[in-house]
């Protein structure tokens, strides 16, 4: 009997000894994730303000393998090793972490010896070996951050020097050893520390912050309400605020997801209260939320790298990504108030709908921020400096309301989410610099671009299609930021050559790698938005692709007319703009069989619909003003003959 209590007691005791030993594995490594993520981010001011912290001011690789090596290591302590990890495998994360410490480190503090002394062609046994480590890190950080699809687009590109002198045809490029091809990639410029890595340590780490903090002080929260106050009310309104508002928090985050998770639980519902279905709410939340990736200022860090490809200031990518970015949320905003009209679905009761000056009274903290966000970025052209400036002013700004200012908890959060997300975009973007520096050293790049225009010769359209096809393909198993780096090395210079417009050119291939998120069978986002609304994922994903038929036909629209990247005289910019709006205004009727002024409208009405606003969006004026006679037309012949139909009547 005792032997059976002690049994018993010990069967007790292992557990608790078990959960206390995990517990405190568990607050020993969010503590040194906090920690190495302030050092991360410490870092990056100090090399963006030149302030010479402690007597320390890195030169620029070893800024770059400094930063490696710390969100790296966060990498490894923050992101699962599969899906099944339940946190057995901790030990191998702390033995990838340290490593990614002590090799980046040491490669870090020996910058000034891998530049003078040309390493990246000859260098000593002892670094040999941590360029070695530091790139089976990178492959582990990267198939970690991206998935397996990522890490197989890794290998094969990022090993191609091994075997280009291999290839036929214009795929023949340089070849290199493997000792040879791992010290480019290491020690060279174009490659782990190339474009990427150099635009995520200049420019996207603030933003990241900035947008960390716009969440940690309920940012996100003001410009729901703020959204709600203005749109709450009309007919359809939850669709409109989920639209607005994702836009506008989604501008600012960058992130698609993330902002479905915040937004969604309270949009998703909310719609569903009004008539709307859960799979249209969801779908609407999904596109609304995607496009929030292209709209300015952030425009989930791609923006960034874009500039650094196409070789302009980042407020010149801004401005062109405006227009396009608008014209998509107007064309959503259509179909949800035409879908509210035709269904005959109001809006929230005055009382559910906060007073609007109250509101902005209240988020002047988050309105100052953004101005001077805009300010400094526009007005200063201090790019990267303003998301610091702007996050800065925000946490001043906030601290005057105990809801809003950063308690202790709120500020480890805010730790935590900075670290997180900033160490999942440098295990991708470093793995990234391998597929560049693979493509680059061999010399493959240009050669396919070159080929690419020789093969379509004049006939643009094929060479617009098959970049819309690569890019859709390649954003299905990729990141937006992976595909668009990938594709304007390979794709881009060849559309540009062309005669396309180089920012129009760059933005085709990221409006196109951003479709596999509202698209089956991937439509991530929607997948998402469904999880939240409970709707069948393939028909919100459906409904998703749908709803953001704009974005499969915009590209093409500004890619053969520059005007609607803001490249022109203010007179043709107008001129396009209204153009372009009237046509969305006339296809997303005939989509929804509802056009303004005439209510209801027959099948045959929303086919000429569609075929004025195709008409319309062609760039020659006599066939706009056909499109134009036809819209006259079909509005007038309603209202004459009185086909026009009220809400709930049935469709003839």
């Amino acid at each position: 009997m005792d032997s059976e209590n002690r049994r018993h007691g010990a069967a007790l005791a292992g557990p608790t000894v078990a959960s206390f030993a995990a517990a405190a594995r568990q607050t020993v490594l969010r503590t040194a994730i906090m920690i190495l993520g302030a050092l991360g981010v410490l870092l990056a001011i100090n090399q963006q303000f030149l302030l010479n912290l402690f007597g320390f001011q890195p030169l620029g690789n070893s800024y770059l393998y400094y930063l490696i090596g710390i969100f790296l290591a966060l990498a490894f302590l923050t992101l699962p090793i599969n899906r099944a990890d339940s946190g057995q495998f901790w030990w191998l994360n702390v033995i990838m972490a340290v490593a990614a410490l002590v090799s980046a480190g040491w490669l870090g503090f020996h910058g000034l010896d891998i530049i003078q002394r040309g390493w990246e062609f000859d260098a000593p046994l002892t670094a040999d070996i941590m360029a070695l480590v530091l790139i089976v890190l990178v492959l582990e950080g990267v198939r970690r951050g991206g998935g397996t699809i990522l890490l197989c687009t890794a290998l094969i590109f990022g090993s191609y020097p091994l075997y280009a002198d291999h290839m036929p045809g214009f795929l023949w490029g340089t070849s290199y050893s493997l000792m040879g091809m791992v010290r480019a990639h290491v020690f060279g410029v174009e490659s782990i520390i190339g474009i990427p890595m150099q635009v995520v340590a200049e420019l996207v780490i603030g933003f990241v912050v900035f947008g960390s903090v716009l969440v940690a002080t309920k940012g996100s929260e003001f410009f729901m309400e703020l959204a709600t106050a203005l749109l709450g009310h009309r007919r359809g309104g939850p669709a409109k605020v989920a639209v607005v508002g994702s836009g506008m928090l989604g501008s600012l985050s960058g992130s698609v997801i993330s902002n479905i998770l915040t937004s969604g639980p309270f949009s998703i519902p909310t719609m569903r209260r009004v008539g709307y279905p859960p799979y249209y709410a969801a779908a609407v939340e999904a596109c609304a939320s995607t496009g929030g990736t292209l709209m300015p200022p952030v425009m989930g860090t791609v923006a960034f790298v874009m500039a650094s490809f196409v070789g302009v200031q980042y407020s010149a990518i801004v401005i062109a990504a405006l227009i396009p970015a608008l014209l998509f949320y107007v064309a959503l905003l259509f179909q949800v108030d035409m879908y509210a009209a035709r269904r005959g679905l109001k809006g929230l009761p005055r009382s559910e709908t906060p007073p609007l000056w109250p509101v902005l009274k209240s988020g002047w903290p988050y309105l100052l921020s953004l101005a001077v966000l805009i300010f400094v970025l526009m007005g200063l052209r201090m790019e990267a400096r303003a998301p610091y400036y702007a996050a800065a002013v925000m946490l001043v700004a906030t601290s005057f309301n105990k809801e809003t200012r950063l308690t202790f908890s709120r500020a480890k959060e805010l730790l935590l989410s900075m670290s997180v997300n900033i160490a999942s975009l440098v295990a991708i973007l470093a793995g990234i610099g391998l597929v560049v520096g693979g493509l680059s050293y061999s010399g493959v790049a240009g050669a396919f671009s070159r080929e690419l225009l020789l093969h379509a010769g004049s006939n643009t359209a094929l060479m617009l299609i098959a970049g819309a096809v690569t890019s859709f393909v390649l954003g299905m198993g990729m990141t937006v930021t992976a595909c668009y780096i990938f594709l304007s090395i390979l794709l881009a210079p060849a559309l540009v050559q062309a005669g396309f417009h180089p920012i129009a050119s760059h933005l085709f291939i990221l409006y196109w790698g951003m479709l596999s998120y509202i698209t089956p069978p991937v439509a991530l986002a929607a997948i998402t938005a469904a999880n939240v609304a409970g709707s069948n994922p393939m028909t919100t994903g459906f409904h998703s692709m749908r709803l953001g038929m704009p974005l499969f036909v915009l590209p093409f629209i500004f890619v053969y007319d520059p005007a609607l990247v803001a490249d022109g005289t203010w007179l043709q910019i107008g001129e396009r703009l209204l153009l372009t709006l009237t046509a969305i205004w006339m296809i997303t009727a005939a989509f929804e069989g509802w056009l303004y002024g005439v209510g209801q409208i027959s099948r045959a009405s929303r086919f000429a619909c569609a075929a004025g606003g195709v008409l319309i969006l062609v760039p020659e004026l006599t066939t706009s003003l056909v499109g134009g006679g036809i819209l006259i037309a079909t509005i007038a012949l309603n209202r004459w003959f009185g086909r026009g139909a009220k809400p709930h009547e049935s469709v003839s």
